[in-house]
């Protein structure tokens, strides 16, 4: 039997009737995988093999009981077929320690996904700007005058940090905002830590635009995150309404430009953020809203991963 191991949140905390690792493992199980399940700080070396400690799951379509897990044993992950990587951001220290340990599994013959150093190297801000022709006047610095200029060129802008998720930490400032200052102190750290300026797009009020690239192959719908009316961010965790809609022909052309590299990058599972006609963010790590995007949809987005997934593991066994 195929094996597979989800590092993830505790399973106990995520929302059933939308989470997407939930999603994707219940595909998995449908397909006969054998599932496991382990924390961030389970993940181990011992010299030079790579372990973690892992208890069996099973997961059920039930919202009262979605999952079970057996006794928790210490296994190397170069036993497992897959190792699918889940952990939701913050990109931190821990994060990138897990990189490397997981990179040990993928170099003794394991499935790793998304890839290891395609975590490492794709951030899901600063990833965008490899597409310029997609993305909104930007700018990457920590230097506090450099952002200044650019709030004086474009008057409205918004920044975020470049490891966070949910839309936290993001503000919105215009020219000779009073608080400038006091942001542009805290989110770089008086100037030791880098952040992202982009120039503000109003398009933002019919949603920030979640777009799903699978296998190398783009989802036809898309779910569309309103902001509340008193609020200029879409993201669901600061209470987006959602709403499944077809791609406009830019949305598709924008995942058209992005879509060709993924699967050489080892990245099956991505999350594009599109506002307006602009790509604002390239998600690696844990992309959501495959489950909202299903249920309104004939689309079995995360039967594809796991499509994609068997074909990965066929090829590999085809070269070796």
């Amino acid at each position: 039997m195929k094996s597979l191991c989800v590092v993830m949140d505790p399973i106990e905390t995520i929302n059933f009737a939308k989470d997407t690792t939930l999603g994707l493992l219940m595909a998995a199980q449908r397909a006969n995988f054998q599932l496991f399940y382990t924390l961030q700080h389970q993940l181990f070396l011992r010299d030079s093999e790579p372990y973690a400690e892992m208890r069996p799951l099973k997961v059920f379509d039930d919202c009262n009981r979605w999952y079970s897990l057996g006794s928790p044993q210490s296994r190397p992950l170069s036993e497992l077929n897959v190792v699918l990587m889940r952990k939701d951001p913050p990109f931190n220290n821990e994060y990138l320690y897990s990189t490397y340990i997981l990179e040990a599994a993928e170099r003794r013959g394991c499935l790793v996904t998304n890839r290891p150093d395609s975590l490492r190297d794709c951030n899901e801000k600063v990833f965008a700007t490899h597409y310029p022709n997609c993305t909104p006047p930007l700018l990457v610095s920590g230097d506090q005058k450099r952002l200044k200029e650019f709030v004086v060129e474009h008057n409205d802008i918004v920044l975020k940090p470049l490891d966070g998720m949910g839309g936290t930490s993001i503000f919105r400032v215009k020219l000779n905002d009073p608080n400038l200052n006091v942001i542009l102190e805290t989110l770089t750290k008086r100037g030791h830590q880098t952040i992202m300026a982009q120039s503000y797009i109003p398009q933002i009020s019919a949603g920030d635009k979640r777009i799903l690239i699978v296998g190398g192959e783009i989802v036809p719908h898309c779910l569309a995150r309103v902001p509340e009316k008193n609020d200029f961010r879409g993201n669901l965790a600061a209470g987006g309404k959602g709403i499944v809609q077809p791609l406009t022909s830019r949305d598709h052309w924008i995942a058209s430009q992005i879509a060709p590299s993924l699967v050489s990058r080892g990245l099956l599972f991505v999350g594009l953020d599109i506002i307006g006609d602009f790509l604002t963010e390239i998600n690696v790590t844990s992309p959501t809203c495959a489950r909202e995007i299903e249920r309104e949809t004939n689309f079995e987005i995360c039967n594809q991963f796991i499509e994609a997934l068997e074909k990965q593991l066929l090829k590999r066994a085809k070269e070796n």
